[in-house]
């Protein structure tokens, strides 16, 4: 695997001294080494995805931008980002031989919307898009945990990466089962490679009787199926709403909280870790951890 991060620290500082009607093609050029890997989704405009992604805003200056570019530039990210990844698929490869994989993954880190409450406040200011062989993005406002922990996501992403070169993910048939499964895996996999505490706030934000409730809840929605139909159960009612749907009952985030107590649940069952487990179809998962599905 030839693994590509992308110098986007020099071309969005270029992008962010262009005018401001210049900027939309700018941004496109930065994502267009993911659109191959995304292609699988149909037809993607980068920008609307950008905007609706909590990424920085195109249609006005902001000093903020530059300060935090130069911050995270200072901080080493991108490096960071690339040694990171570079360990993560030695891991995975090691543990599985011969995995399939995506011969080249690019990776295209962009600054997140400071007021973005979903970036900033749900989830401590990074979170990434890994599920398409060959891309993934990162998305980051330099928060002191997005500063700490940026690296660690980009592993949590490239188990996405693998997993989607070898489990089918049809956007029609996947189901919540599937993915909160692939969330607690790959949190998992962040706790293997770095220790509990380089893992993500998703998955650390519930605990006690909330987390059995969420439990309860997401597991008797298991085999809810259709792409539209599963972020009320990964990211809970505020952001369910924020994308025009229909909420479930749900706390901020709770698919990856419940998706970590079941993969828990199933390394302790089949002894496995989670990068040996990185291509498992979601049946056999939930299965091992005692989860009924209709499959």
């Amino acid at each position: 695997m030839k693994i590509v991060v992308h110098d986007t620290a020099s071309t969005l500082l270029d992008l962010l001294k262009r005018p401001v009607e210049e900027r939309s093609d700018a941004l496109r050029d930065i994502y267009s080494p993911l659109m191959n890997g995304l292609s699988v989704m149909g037809e993607v405009d980068p920008v609307q995805m950008h905007r609706m992604g909590s990424g920085f805003r195109l249609d006005r200056d902001d000093a903020r931008n530059e300060a935090a570019l130069l911050r995270m530039r200072d901080a080493d990210v991108w490096n960071r980002i690339e040694e990171s990844l570079a360990t993560a698929w030695q891991r995975i490869s090691g543990a599985v031989p011969g995995i399939k994989h995506a011969e080249t993954v690019h990776v295209v880190v962009v600054l997140g919307n400071p007021d973005d409450e979903h970036l900033t406040v749900r989830s401590g200011g990074y979170f990434g898009l890994g599920g398409f062989p060959g891309a993934i993005q990162l998305v980051m406002w330099p928060t002191e945990t997005a500063l700490w922990k940026i690296d660690h996501a980009a592993a949590h992403e490239l188990h996405h990466n693998v997993r989607y070169a070898n489990v089918v993910w049809d956007p029609a048939a996947v189901t919540v089962g599937e993915q909160v499964v692939a969330e607690g895996l790959a949190e998992a996999f962040v706790r293997e490679l770095a220790g509990e505490q380089a893992m993500g706030p998703w998955s650390q934000g519930l605990t006690g009787a909330e987390l059995d409730r969420a439990y309860e809840k997401i597991t008797a929605g298991i085999d809810v199926a259709g792409m539209r139909n599963l972020p009320p159960y990964v990211f809970g009612d505020a952001t369910a709403e924020l994308m025009g749907l229909r909420p479930v009952g749900l706390p901020d985030l709770a698919g990856y909280a419940v998706g970590l107590r079941i993969v828990d649940a199933h390394l302790a069952a089949s002894g496995l870790t989670a990068a040996e487990s990185v291509a498992l179809p979601a049946r056999e998962i939930l299965r091992n951890a005692g989860v009924a599905t209709s499959a």
